[in-house]
């Protein structure tokens, strides 16, 4: 149903009706079509109440199963559409088992609505069955959050939630609903001004702060900008690619701020960190001005705080002033919305040329790149070379593909080769790092984005934790998601820090998987065992080219790492490297990982 038939079944005149009711009267008013959830005792009224709506269309309810999968469903919508995700699940063990997805959503800046059962109010607090104090425990993982045991209380909390969620810095809120108010009668409205003393969403530019960024980046010499996810929610990376060309400044980007500028763009240095390119770090300690827009300095990031861009002058564009000066404290912080500052910088800041600071970069870039890895003789099948061809098929996807990864070597594959030209198009857990992401966080962008192109990458690690879901693929009428998972026998991030810091003790790290595609095929899903280089672009096109679901289980060789990589402690451009440095190159400037 679209929203304008939605609209049309809104009123906005007062009606009396359950509070069960007016869930779902609030969630029209938002214009919410799709929910993901599972249904028990405690949210039951509230499920009751959803059958009217389902039956005229008007909202469409996943069902998961796993509540988990509920919140990374939620999620996968909102990353990929910039929309509130709704979740719902009832009391006790479903509402514990939702906070994992609730943390992964918060640590990586996600609207989401998760909305609770909860016992009765006579019973708050009584050891009841099903009862936990759902509240306290999401606490410390949403950013606010409701415990309704009024029903005329409801519909304002309703509206509060998303507005919350949505405004600012989005983030969860979780709305817990006592039994006993679901079945309560009372007045709904909609109406209501949100008035919340002390929620400052966007913060009031100080324009002496984008002046003194100007000055300084017209003053630079060798200037760098790192990009984050907060580009992307802003909506500014038309901006943020006017800048650099205007100013010639070089990019680098976060995990999560992937495309921000497109990867092909000749100012793109790829990404930085942990396992980040090498002349990309090596640019991080070695500009005297850097632009950092929307990140918040994580350890990934940083590696040693106290050894982090010493030299340079630092410019923090934040939303959050929580953010600034929590890990590294800049000499110019700019607080305030990217929306509105970006575009205040850009007049101020100068046409320049930076001829001798690119050449540099050049050099370095070209110190250990030479050619595509899809082009280099492989015997083995290897996970750098399954990414890259997994790039190669789907690069000419209109909008590009949407790639949504689990945790692990995999994930840091991904976005070492394949090459995201579009803002948002590489969705994947930064903060928390939660295996078991990819697969219901990609039902969630496939449900939202139905013209589009989505695969799940994951290792067998982490598709075990939530493979049920297929069951969702299935059920939601042969939803297209493709899956590649990358099956090297270990839990292969852990494996890898075993070897290298560990003195190779593989406690725990061997992992029996079952056959994938005997296991996709039980629930009537196609898939292919790929083991071989020369397999791999023809199983790919087949997938892309099936419609419905498809599984494949690339068997890779079990003992590659990831490299480069920043060891703990280390500054971040004191880098680990492969024994034997092969000279191969990403289309990039990427540095190969075997």
């Amino acid at each position: 149903m679209t929203q304008s038939d939605q609209s049309s079944y809104i009123t906005d005149e007062p009606r009396r009706m359950t509070g069960a009711e007016m869930v779902w009267e609030a969630l029209l008013h938002e214009g919410v079509d799709i929910i993901f959830g599972h249904p028990g005792g405690a949210i039951l009224p509230t499920y009751d109440a959803l059958s009217a709506h389902e039956e005229g269309g008007r909202i469409h309810h996943v069902l998961v199963r796993h509540e988990q999968c509920a919140a990374h469903m939620a999620d996968g919508y909102a990353r990929s559409t910039g929309k509130v995700g709704v979740c719902i699940a009832t009391s006790g063990p479903a509402a514990t088992n939702l906070v994992t997805g609730l943390a992964t959503a918060q640590m990586d800046s996600v609207p989401i609505v998760a909305i609770t059962g909860q016992v009765p109010t006579t019973l708050l607090g009584s050891d009841a069955f099903q009862e936990s104090d759902v509240v306290g425990v999401t606490q410390p993982v949403c950013k606010h959050n409701y415990l309704v045991t009024d029903v005329n209380d409801l519909p304002q909390i309703m509206k509060e939630a998303f507005y919350i969620a949505r405004e600012g810095r989005p983030g969860v809120v979780l709305v817990d609903i006592c039994k006993d108010v679901q079945n309560d009668s009372g007045l709904f409205r909609y109406d209501y001004e949100i008035d919340l003393p002390g929620f400052e969403p966007y913060p009031e530019v100080d324009e002496s702060a984008v002046a003194a960024a100007a000055q300084a980046i017209n003053q630079a010499e060798r200037p760098l900008i790192i990009a984050g996810h907060g580009v992307q929610l802003a909506g500014v990376s038309e901006q943020l690619r006017e800048l650099a060309e205007k100013a010639e400044l070089p990019v680098v980007t976060t995990l999560l701020g992937a495309g921000d500028l497109p990867e092909s763009h000749p100012l793109s240095l790829g990404m930085a960190g942990m396992h980040g390119e090498a002349f990309a770090n090596r640019a991080i300690q070695s500009c005297d001005v850097l632009i950092a827009m929307g990140m918040r300095f994580d350890d990934r990031i940083t590696g040693s705080l106290d050894r982090f861009a010493k030299q340079a002058t630092i410019i923090h564009f934040e939303l959050d002033k929580a953010e600034v000066g929590k890990n590294i404290v800049p000499d110019i912080p700019v607080i305030g919305d990217l929306a509105k500052t970006l575009p205040d910088l850009l007049p101020q800041v100068n046409e320049r040329k930076h001829q001798i600071w690119l050449q540099e970069l050049k050099e370095w870039r070209d110190d250990t790149t030479q050619t595509d890895i899809i082009n280099f003789e492989v015997d083995e099948l290897i996970p750098p070379y399954v990414i890259r061809q997994l790039w190669h098929s789907t690069k000419d996807v209109k909008e590009g593909a949407i790639v949504v990864t689990d945790v692990g070597q995999h994930q840091m594959w991904e976005s070492q080769y394949y090459i995201h030209d579009h803002v948002g198009q590489l969705l994947t857990s930064g903060g928390l790092g939660t295996m078991g992401y990819a697969l219901p966080a990609a039902i969630g962008a496939q449900m939202a984005n139905p013209g589009r192109l989505v695969w799940a990458v994951a290792g067998d690690g982490g598709f075990q934790m939530t493979l049920q879901e297929l069951a969702v693929l299935k059920q939601e009428r042969d939803l297209p998601v493709k899956i590649a998972i990358i099956n090297n026998g270990f839990l292969g991030m852990v494996r890898q820090w075993q070897q290298l810091f560990y003195g190779k003790r593989y406690t725990g790290t061997p992992i029996l998987a079952p056959d994938f595609v005997k296991l996709a095929d039980a629930y009537g899903i196609p898939g292919l065992v790929v083991t071989k280089p020369e397999e791999v672009a023809a199983a790919l096109e087949q997938a892309n080219n099936t419609p419905g679901p498809f599984l494949i289980d690339f068997r890779v060789k079990e003992d590659v790492n990831v490299y480069p990589m920043v060891a703990p402690g280390s500054a971040v451009d004191d880098l680990i490297r492969r024994p034997k440095p092969v000279v191969v190159q990403g289309y990039s400037g990427i540095e190969p990982s075997w």
